[in-house]
């Protein structure tokens, strides 16, 4: 008898797995419908038993096969249908709750949460049920673990993502052995982002937020998602201490999980000599430098105030949260197009932020510069280092064709948005915020305006682009590819 190319069985029950954690999740968000009486406690008690009941259906079908090896192909169809599922259910409150208009408004809103993009069509945030909007900042968490638990421990295994370039970093599981196992490496980074969102919600309940307002920012900070509970975003909250604690906890979402373990551990020497860090760092000090005397000059602010708000934004953007403390698209032209640039940039590998990754954008430049070096001496082996390593050939041919296929696709999803009806500005910036997972782009999906304003074609296809962005694009186009249903 043929061998299976794909074993279904193995595949759906992981996918069973993850749907009844989502819906135990879900279930955290009845209390809060029961603690501030907002009418949703039928919507997620229904919402919740559907979804676990998926769940156990669906293990149960397939629980023959559950001990069988995951081979490469079982691994991309459970990273896809997983997210598709998660999507799925994620979006039964919103469905049911008829708080969203219309059922794209609810599967949009559903998947910029899961993909931590923080794009968003309520116009209306401070009216939504307390519920409603924890659910919502809830998505974005899951997707942060999510993503983490991907990065770190399956996208390497199958030889995709941002994180085979650990194979090349000092700091990466697959070089130092955090530990050999999947399951344990995934729980010390779990246990870190738990531990972190928590820290930042005391940090800002003892702010003076409120506590739900706190728990939710907390929730969204740390996924780099940016739903805030409030319309005008972080701008709501004028505490300068409020903000720098947003600032602190954004920067470290942005940097790599497996540095802040190391960090834990107080091995400060790890992180100070990985190259990406120091690249991140830099960065953000640099841009910072050069945004505040634009943002002097716009708005009239003292120095400690311009210099936070250029902070903020700065952060904000590199590391895909998206939150908004300030409209950075009426600085001028100069600071729109720095901001645009950083659309593309995103912060860490192996973080919860979106985007190329400064890894890759480094390892381009530092290729890009010994280039030169090489038409000089033809004949020399001149690799590329990071983290005083050489970079194997194939990691950089690897990256070569991820920054096509990301221009590519960035490309493509603007043309499409064109086509149905946007103009060249709004186009390009809805397709490079969805592709990086950013949300807030320039034109008229600006930081103080929402998404609500496009035509359901174009939401469709920016959840698409958030999708497959999220996903390190390979993992979802390969499906696409006739190689990938081959027999051999």
């Amino acid at each position: 008898m043929a061998k299976k190319l794909i074993n279904k069985s193995v595949v759906l029950n992981v996918v069973g797995t993850l749907i009844i954690i989502t819906g135990v999740l879900m279930a955290l968000a009845i209390p809060f419908s029961f603690c501030y009486n907002d009418g949703m406690q039928g919507v997620f008690i229904q919402s919740t038993l559907i979804t676990i009941a998926i769940g156990l259906l669906t293990k149960y079908l397939t629980r023959k096969k559950k001990s069988d090896e995951v081979k490469k192909r079982e691994g991309y169809l459970i990273v896809a249908i997983g997210w598709f599922a998660m999507i799925i259910c994620s979006a039964i409150p919103y469905l049911l709750s008829g708080a969203f208009d219309g059922t794209t408004n609810a599967f949009f809103e559903t998947i910029s949460g899961l993909t931590t993009t923080g794009s968003s069509i309520l116009n209306n945030i401070e009216q939504m049920p307390e519920s409603i909007l924890f659910w919502r900042s809830m998505t974005q968490w899951i997707g942060g673990m999510g993503i983490i638990v991907l990065t770190i421990a399956i996208l390497p295994l199958l030889g995709v993502g941002g994180m085979e370039l650990f194979a090349s970093e000092a700091p990466g599981p697959t070089k130092d052995k955090i530990h050999p196992r999947i399951k344990e490496t995934a729980k010390r980074l779990w246990l870190i982002y738990v531990f972190l969102t928590l820290l930042e919600t005391t940090l800002l309940w003892l702010a003076e937020m409120s506590f739900f307002d706190a728990f939710n920012h907390a929730l969204t900070t740390m996924s780099t998602g940016g739903f805030s509970t409030k319309q005008a975003s972080v701008g709501h909250f004028t505490s300068p201490l409020i903000q720098y604690i947003i600032i602190v906890f954004m920067f470290l979402a942005g940097t790599n999980f497996t540095l802040l373990y190391y960090g834990s551990k107080l091995k400060l020497k790890k992180i100070w000599k990985n190259d990406e860090f120091n690249w991140y760092v830099m960065a953000v000090v640099l841009l910072t430098i050069v945004i505040t005397p634009i943002v002097l000059m716009a708005t009239n602010s003292d120095i400690e105030q311009g210099i936070r708000t250029a902070l903020f934004q700065v952060v904000s953007i590199i590391t895909t949260t998206g939150y908004a403390s300030a409209n950075y698209t009426e600085w001028g032209a100069f600071a729109i197009f720095i901001f645009f640039l950083l659309l593309f940039s995103g912060a860490s590998a192996g973080s919860t932020s979106g985007g190329m990754k400064i890894v890759r954008i480094t390892l381009l430049m530092k290729n890009g510069f010994l280039e030169f070096k090489r038409r000089l001496h033809p004949n020399a082996i001149i690799p590329v280092q990071l983290n005083g390593n050489g970079v194997a050939p194939k990691i950089i041919y690897n990256l070569l064709a991820f920054v096509f296929f990301y221009i590519f696709v960035f490309v493509s999803g603007a043309i499409v948005l064109t086509f149905i009806g946007l103009d060249f500005q709004d186009a390009i910036s809805a397709s490079i915020t969805a592709v990086s997972n950013v949300g807030p782009g320039i034109g008229s999906i600006n930081p103080s305006a929402s998404f609500a304003h496009l035509p359901d074609a174009a939401k469709w296809v920016l959840s698409f682009l958030m999708i497959l962005g999220r996903l390190e694009l390979f993992t979802i186009a390969i499906l696409f590819t006739p190689y990938f249903w081959r027999r051999n």
